[in-house]
């Protein structure tokens, strides 16, 4: 299998995982599916991910969020560039929080 019918057949299925996420409209079925898909480490990765760019909407600077989690500030400035991009999906999700 080459490199691009492997990337291929990765995008068909996260596009379809996230289809069913998209219908699942039951915050503790997707938590749960979250928790069987992903290894604990994932799941930290993802969340922080997630913490860190909620910090950056909040208008948190980089160094602020540096100390708060204990995460490296290239990590941070990669979410912080995702952030600011126009169209970004990172705003998006942010806006439907509430």
């Amino acid at each position: 299998m080459t490199d691009s019918e492997k990337k291929a057949i990765d995008q068909a299925g996260l596009r379809e995982m996230c289809g069913a996420l998209s219908r699942a409209d039951n915050p503790d079925l997707i938590y749960d599916f979250l928790e069987c898909l992903l290894t604990p480490a994932e799941r930290t990765h993802i969340a922080e991910r997630w913490l860190l760019v909620r910090e950056i909407a909040r208008g948190q600077t980089q160094r602020e969020i540096s100390r708060m989690f204990g995460m490296s500030l290239c990590k941070i400035t990669r979410g912080s560039r995702e952030f600011k991009k126009e169209g970004s999906a990172f705003k998006t999700m942010f806006s439907l929080v509430g």
